[in-house]
């Protein structure tokens, strides 16, 4: 596979690992991983961080541990956000959702494993068509991992976060009806989650993009100025690293694209 393509921002946010173990509290507020002790498990943070995401997958891998939650994530938020083709996207999606799978079954105790995998299959879900998503059951899976996540972290609100949008998406899709009957989706559901979410990380970025979303897909049009609003919001935050000013980017992009 060829090399990755570039975080266009990489002087911007020049992490260190004592840096990165100073910062962990902010910086890991979404997905409530713990701060490692490994040296060379916060070495591949601290590149993730900085958006060196492949270097980050590559150091994670090698560490081994807690490190594959390191690499899983780099390649995750390469994947979504800077990866230009789609079949290499969902290649490293599906790698992704693999690898954390099978760290899942490792360490059954591991949130991230968990929340990683279900992550990383939602993402490659939204790649492929509706139909041979449901075929395979992957939106079922989806929900069992981001609910095994949030019995094993009740701090985790990115966990939160992935399910309120998995609930809205199946309701905007099939409807209320429907969705609730296959998939146990409901309006109410998806909404107690985002406030859960914002109440344990009321920084996210990606949150407001994905309320703003959620609430045009649960609501309707009427809702567009509040969508509106929360573009705006996600437009102007201060990034914290890397990742969140890929967010940040999302937003701004949306935005002028009207």
């Amino acid at each position: 596979m060829e090399s990755w393509s570039p975080f266009p921002h990489a002087d911007a946010y020049p992490f260190t690992a004592d840096e990165v173990r100073r910062q962990w509290s902010r910086l890991h507020q979404g997905d409530a991983e713990p701060c490692p002790a490994d040296p060379t498990v916060l070495e591949a943070w601290a590149l993730f961080h900085s958006g060196r995401f492949e270097e980050a997958a590559r150091a994670g891998l090698a560490a081994g541990g807690a490190g594959v939650t390191a690499a899983n994530k780099a390649t995750i938020v390469y994947a979504t956000y800077l990866e230009p083709s789609e079949a290499t996207r969902l290649q490293l999606l599906e790698e992704a959702s693999h690898r954390s799978r099978a760290q899942a079954q490792a360490e059954p105790g591991n949130a991230n494993a968990w929340f990683w995998h279900a992550y990383a299959l939602g993402r490659y879900s939204q790649g492929i068509s509706v139909a041979k998503a449901l075929a395979q059951g992957l939106p079922r899976e989806v929900r069992s991992a981001l609910g095994r996540t949030i019995d094993l972290s009740d701090r985790h609100a990115d966990a939160r976060l992935a399910l309120a949008v998995f609930h809205a998406e199946v309701i905007d899709k099939v409807g209320e009806m429907v969705g609730s009957i296959t998939h146990g989706a409901r309006r109410e559901e998806s909404l107690r989650l985002f406030e859960e979410a914002f109440a344990l990380n009321p920084h996210s970025v990606i949150g407001r993009i994905e309320y703003a979303n959620a609430l045009v897909m649960l609501e309707g049009e009427g809702r567009g100025a509040e969508a509106t609003r929360l573009y705006e919001d996600a437009a102007q935050a201060e990034a914290a690293d890397a990742a969140e000013r890929l967010a940040v980017e999302l937003a701004r992009l949306e935005l002028a694209d009207g």
